[in-house]
């Protein structure tokens, strides 16, 4: 396996655009009366009816949010049919214009962020004087962040020193198994809670800080910044090389250039909760509030490696064409950009630092719902989500449209406008007798490359399948 920093840090500030996903929960279902999975979003729903969701296909969430995307990296090589020169290629060749290059990049933090998540098993039923609801899932999460002169660097467009600054990306994936439980307090209000039990699989994160570049020679750059990388997970260790330094005298040192995980296994326990509340205000008007994912993870190991004190010299990144003649795609350049980018962070093992806590990323939901007087099959909610995650925190506000227009069948549209972008989207439920069947998205497709890959970072969509009663 490529070192895991090849892997993470070169998709992330190059490619990440090309193989990132995110999922979360499927907001513009949020105000859809019947959708089972309404408790993941607020604790205090319940259900119609209850369910069993079909093994590995009951709510799957996949998606992506960043506010750069595929192609502002690869764009049409402009020498292609010149002298072999590829169709594809990325916005470091030469022959792009520094203007045209960095055009799609964000001044500030260039982010990209997400969770994935799959429900294994979920059940919903009726008892104990309210709802209850008992979820295994599936979770992952990552999140990039890399600012402006990273890109300008990459580029170089020139400049003999480069002030690039903080360089974060980090990954968490766990195994969730929750108990819910909710109940009507008053005729008004309706209150409920869901307690989490965490397996740790790994978690990983990486900081570049205070990252500077000058220029040493025509073909050299001195590159200073402090480096760290933490990897919590089972059976991890790093491997190293030797090199020599450039100075003979000074002799050699030893750098990490690859991992090794030796068996799989349980790499750290936690707790979350969640918390919910519905209000109805009157018989047109709701509001209801929850906080989702108040806990952390208490990880077994963690394996560190930094870099070296002094200052380093970086041969500077060189671009590769994307696509061939003989149909190789970007992912056969990973380990290609990989290699320049375990070359610029420089990092050597620092052994195990023993155990660590990672918080799992907080969200915070509040929204009113309107019930049309004139037309009670139709409602309009607003909803508010805010997700708490350090330097991936991000916010949204949706507007929704929601129809019943038969018992078994609703759904809707919305609109929203996050950190990152505007979306639109949509959602269909249909659940009749004994059988429930939803899918929509947060945010429509859009375009893609012929790898079906969306040329912006911004995609998602949702679909699940569940067995009522």
């Amino acid at each position: 396996m490529k070192s895991i920093y090849s892997k993470i840090i070169a998709a992330a500030s190059m490619l990440a655009v090309c193989g990132g996903t995110m999922a979360q929960d499927l907001n513009s279902a949020y105000y859809t009366n019947d959708y089972k999975f309404r408790h993941e979003m607020n604790p205090a729903y319940d259900n119609e009816q209850n369910y069993v969701s079909i093994p590995a296909l009951g709510n799957i969430n996949v998606g992506l949010h960043g506010n750069f995307g595929y192609k502002d990296v690869v764009m049409h090589n402009p020498m292609f049919g010149v002298d072999g020169g590829k169709r594809m290629t990325t916005f470091m060749n030469p022959y792009i214009s520094t203007t045209e290059a960095l055009n799609g990049f964000n001044k500030g933090n260039n982010r990209i962020v997400g969770d994935v998540g799959v429900t294994i098993l979920s059940a919903g039923f009726k008892a104990f004087g309210g709802y209850n609801t008992v979820t295994l899932s599936s979770k992952t999460s990552f999140g990039v962040s890399l600012p402006y002169e990273l890109f300008e660097f990459a580029k170089n467009t020139g400049n003999r020193n480069y002030e690039i600054g903080d360089i974060n990306v980090g990954a968490k994936s766990y195994v969730e198994l929750g108990f819910g439980h909710s109940r009507q307090i008053t005729e008004k209000l309706r209150v409920g809670a869901k307690l989490k039990l965490l397996f740790g699989v790994a978690a990983a994160d990486f900081e570049f800080k205070d990252v500077h570049a000058d220029l040493a020679s025509n073909e050299k750059w001195l590159v200073s910044g402090a480096a760290t990388a933490n990897v919590s997970m089972k059976g991890f260790t790093y491997l190293t090389e030797q090199k020599e330094y450039n100075v003979p005298s000074k002799g050699k040192y030893d750098r990490v250039n690859d991992i090794d995980i030796d068996g799989a296994g349980l790499g750290g326990f936690g707790m979350s909760i969640d918390l919910g509340g519905v209000y109805k205000i009157n018989k047109d008007w709701t509001v209801n509030a929850s906080v989702l994912d108040l806990g952390f993870i208490s990880w077994n190991n963690n394996m560190q490696a930094i870099n070296r004190a002094d200052k380093f010299e970086f041969d500077g990144f060189h671009d590769l064409s994307v696509t061939s003649d003989h149909g190789e795609t970007i992912d056969d350049r990973i380990d290609s950009y990989g290699d320049q980018i375990t070359d610029f962070i420089n990092l050597k093992s620092n052994g195990d630092q023993g155990g660590r806590t990672t918080g799992i990323a907080a969200t915070i939901n509040a929204g009113v719902e309107y019930n049309l007087p004139v037309y009670r099959k139709i409602t309009f909610g607003a909803l508010s989500s805010t997700r708490i995650n350090g330097k991936y925190s991000w916010t949204e506000g949706r507007l929704s449209a929601n129809w019943t227009p038969l018992k078994w069948i609703d759904g809707g549209v919305s609109f929203a406008v996050n950190s990152f972008t505007t979306s639109m989207g949509w959602v269909l439920n249909i659940h009749p007798k004994g059988y429930n069947f939803f899918i929509g998205m947060d945010h429509l497709l859009g375009k893609t490359s012929k790898e079906f890959i969306p040329l912006s970072s911004n995609a998602s969509v949702s679909l699940g399948m569940s067995v009522t009663w």
